[in-house]
């Protein structure tokens, strides 16, 4: 990765009555997970949190999950077990944040470029 350049990787599950988002720091770890279990998912998980978009899909405005929204849709409100629920049917999304072209103010961001990555 050149300076400057980043890559924001979530997984997108589309619920009943609304959208959550999961962030993932290592998506290679994240890969193996999927196929072996014992890879802790400290390993690839940037927090242990849960965030919603409003029915807004992955790109909405993200707030915390409510225990309470978190009950309604998966039936249970612990976060690690909803985090695996989406862990393994969510959809995996990365967001690129193009190199940056000489000094610029961080408080103006450019275009973000999204695509869906295939599993």
């Amino acid at each position: 990765m050149t300076k400057g350049e980043a890559t924001q990787i979530k997984v997108h599950y589309k619920g009943k009555e609304e959208d959550f988002i999961i962030f993932v720091d290592d998506i290679n770890d994240y890969k193996k997970w999927q196929s072996d279990k014992s890879v802790p998912m400290s390993h690839f998980i940037s927090a242990f949190k849960i965030f919603v978009t409003h029915k807004q899909g992955a790109q909405g405005q993200m707030d915390g999950a409510s225990k309470s929204t978190l009950e309604n849709e998966f039936g249970v409100s612990d976060e690690e077990e909803v985090i695996k629920k989406i862990l393994e049917s969510g959809s995996v999304q990365e967001s690129e944040f193009p190199e940056r072209q000489g000094p610029k103010n961080d408080a103006q961001t450019g275009s973000i470029v999204t695509g869906q990555v295939a599993r």
